[in-house]
């Protein structure tokens, strides 16, 4: 698999507070350490791809209401093997929110997390080496539940926390906050 792209992003990147630098450290080093980095079969962890999707006015976010973790966040999965990552975090978007059509904000790294997965009956505790980037929907086309949500539901930046007040969404929201993309 070629990592030397995703490499690339990450060495570009940079992280918005100490925290995110540690996690995009752990990232870098997990990349270079693991060929296998982008398989769900690498069972210490592997690199996922998410997308925070906001409206075409920045000041809302799509969030999904994931149905195994009973919890709101940005959409987004495994790599399963590819390695273009932006290109996961786009067909993530919208096979879980039935967007056809999403937009391309930055090809830039939005964010970088990494966090552990609790071990369930099919696989051990494990981490999402999570690369995020930044989309953008039409806040008007209708939205599609899958099976992997329960509910979708665009929110106003303001009302974030309400859903989800992790920093490693808290962060996202301040990042769009300060956003440029949006002046």
């Amino acid at each position: 698999m070629n990592r030397t792209p995703l490499l690339q992003l990450l060495q570009a990147y940079q992280p918005a507070d100490t925290e995110e630098q540690r996690m995009w450290l752990e990232t870098i080093e997990f990349v270079k350490q693991n060929p296998a980095c982008f398989e769900r079969s690498l069972q210490i962890g592997h690199i996922t791809g998410s997308a925070w999707v906001v409206d075409e006015t920045g000041q809302f976010v799509l969030l999904m209401h994931h149905r195994k973790l009973d919890r709101w966040f940005q959409p987004g999965g495994h790599a399963d093997g590819e390695w273009d990552i932006l290109q996961v975090a786009i067909k993530e978007a919208q096979e879980e929110t039935g967007l056809g059509s999403v937009e391309v904000v930055s090809h830039s790294i939005y964010d970088v997390d990494v966090h552990l997965i609790p071990a369930n009956a099919k696989e051990p505790a494990h981490f999402h080496y999570d690369i995020r980037f930044i989309l953008r929907a039409n806040k008007s086309i209708p939205l599609k539940i899958n099976n992997e949500s329960k509910n979708l539901v665009w929110v106003p930046l303001e009302e974030v926390a309400h859903y989800n007040n992790s920093e490693s969404i808290m962060r996202m929201a301040r990042k769009q906050k300060l956003s440029i993309f949006f002046e």
